[in-house]
């Protein structure tokens, strides 16, 4: 799908035809990043979002205990690592 780049005041954009926009689900703010030659426009992602559906997985896999013991702790990285001084 071809656009025209506008002039707006001292910058320039671009319009993004609804069904792009319904599609993608781009609101109000974007994050834009560029890839060599290409812009690359994306949601913003809100702080922990997705945090609840890991959440549930966690619990479904028994993967959501707490880690309060040493022996879970221990890692070989202590000992093949580490120089304990």
């Amino acid at each position: 799908m071809k656009t025209r780049i506008v002039k707006i005041g001292n910058s320039k954009g671009i319009r993004i035809p609804k069904i792009l926009l319904d599609q993608t689900e781009l609101k109000d703010e974007v994050e834009i990043s560029v890839d060599e030659d290409r812009l690359i426009i994306h949601r913003v992602q809100k702080p922990r979002e997705g945090w609840n559906e890991s959440f549930a997985i966690m619990a479904q896999d028994h993967d959501d205990g707490l880690m309060d013991s040493m022996d879970q702790m221990d890692h070989s990285f202590d000992d093949e690592e580490w120089e304990w001084i």
